[in-house]
């Protein structure tokens, strides 16, 4: 919460607090220049106090009609056409109120084939919306989104592949809520934030098997192998890849065939910038394969959303060309009278880097945020767990209003005895969603060997 500014209230209507009031005090020294009258009317105008209460609530309601102004822009060039990135300005917590509005923009970087990436782009955002509970204010929206982000992601996992494909896709999510950003993120697929300061923050955590030792000992532990590939000779060539099927990431939506130890729980971190705002640049790995985190923002500093997405894609090709998909989104997330991010001294530059486990929701006077020492953003949530009984947490809905179990993932309502409870936490998984999280786990693996 902001102070009051009281410098710019009219004289006399803070008296009561025992604040000195100079103005009032001035009148007073003039008196002898007044007749009793005039002095008598002017103490009744400006001894009329408004409550501290009122202040403060004037000063809530002007913060939260100033939302940010969203100015975005996208650039994309194809190799093998399997990039797709989707953008939903405006969109509606409850329809039919403008004030409910958020935004979202993401990246769906597909691999052996475009089935995956199109079917996560045009279910994933309805899957996550379905595991909000419906009729909740905004503060308890923002809290329940990243839960229901690791639902909406497993949900869209299962459901693309009971179709029986074998493709895949990384995902970047990206929901924009006034000046609060959720990131949620599977595969290597990256989301950087630029600030007024000129500090570039990471978002995202990649999950390439060889750069993250975490997923390599959790993929091993839950019965895939990794290794590199090996070809005529025994020699290793590549990055460390899972067999079967010879994917590089740990973590993805579909691929079907590779095992489903490469899971789509996704890494979710929330954030609320300084009403200085920032710019987000979200990109497929065909960009960052190429680029750094900091040459990506200082590229492009200084310009419109629009150019500086092509700015960004262009830089990518300066090395070695075209070798992939390169797609690019920039979004400006600032106040309506700064149109665009100003250029900034290459010396302020740092790279603040995210651990991927363990910070939860925590009471506000006790919140730490290691991106606070830059006074631009404040760390809501972040969460990297690959087990699900971590990621929905203890206080997910048991019942929904019809007084039948509601699936945590599928948000389907069943009979008790139809289902399956997890002991790890009070919630309720269908039998279905239960032999994911099993298989996911390692579980069922064990269970086929008895």
């Amino acid at each position: 919460m902001r102070f009051v500014e009281f410098a710019n209230l009219e004289p006399g209507l803070v008296k009561s607090s025992g604040l000195v009031n100079e103005p009032f005090r001035d009148a007073e020294a003039k008196s002898s220049k007044m007749s009793q009258a005039e002095i008598t009317n002017m103490k009744q105008q400006k001894q009329q106090p408004v409550p501290l209460g009122t202040l403060i609530g004037r000063e809530l309601r002007s913060e939260k009609l100033d939302k940010p102004t969203l100015k975005y822009g996208q650039a994309a060039l194809a190799k093998k056409g399997e990039d797709y990135f989707l953008i939903k300005t405006d969109y509606q917590r409850v329809l039919g109120n403008p004030s409910t509005s958020f935004s979202v923009f993401a990246i769906f970087d597909g691999h052996n084939g475009i089935s995956a990436a199109i079917f996560a782009k045009e279910n994933l955002l309805n899957n996550v919306l379905s595991a909000i509970p419906e009729g909740i204010g905004r503060e308890e929206w923002l809290q329940a989104l990243p839960r229901a982000l690791v639902a909406g992601f497993v949900k869209t996992d299962i459901e693309f592949q009971q179709r029986g494909e074998t493709s895949g896709t990384t995902v970047t999510f990206v929901v924009i809520d006034g000046w609060t950003v959720t990131v949620a993120s599977v595969g290597d697929s990256r989301c950087i934030l630029d600030t007024q300061g000129g500090v570039v923050s990471l978002l995202t955590v990649d999950h390439r098997l060889e750069e993250n030792v975490e997923e390599r000992e959790r993929v091993t532990a839950s019965g895939g192998e990794v290794a590199r590939l090996n070809v005529f000779g025994g020699s290793e060539v590549g990055p460390l890849r899972c067999w079967p099927g010879g994917l590089c990431l740990s973590r993805s939506i579909g691929d079907t065939d590779v095992g489903e130890f490469i899971v789509p729980i996704p890494h979710v971190k929330q954030v609320k910038l300084s009403n200085a705002g920032g710019r987000l640049i979200i990109a497929s790995d065909g960009i960052w394969d190429l680029v750094s985190s900091d040459n990506a923002a200082q590229s492009c500093r200084g310009l419109p959303a629009d150019l500086a997405a092509k700015l960004v894609v262009k830089e990518a090709l300066r090395s070695r060309g075209l070798k992939d998909d390169t797609t690019c989104l920039v979004v400006d997330i600032i106040p309506s009278e700064r149109p665009i991010l100003p250029l900034t001294p290459k010396k302020k530059q740092n790279l603040l880097t995210s651990l991927i486990f363990g910070k939860r929701y925590q009471d506000s006077a006790n919140r730490t945020n290691k991106l606070s020492t830059v006074g631009v953003v404040e760390e809501l949530f972040e969460e990297g767990s690959a087990v699900l009984a971590e990621r929905l947490g203890k206080e997910f809905p048991l019942e929904s209003n019809s007084g039948l179990l509601r699936c945590a993932i599928c948000q389907v309502d069943q009979p008790p005895s139809e289902g399956l409870s997890i002991n790890a936490g009070p919630f309720f998984l269908c039998a279905n969603c239960h032999r994911k999280k099993d298989a996911m786990e390692g579980k069922k693996r064990q269970v086929d060997q008895l």
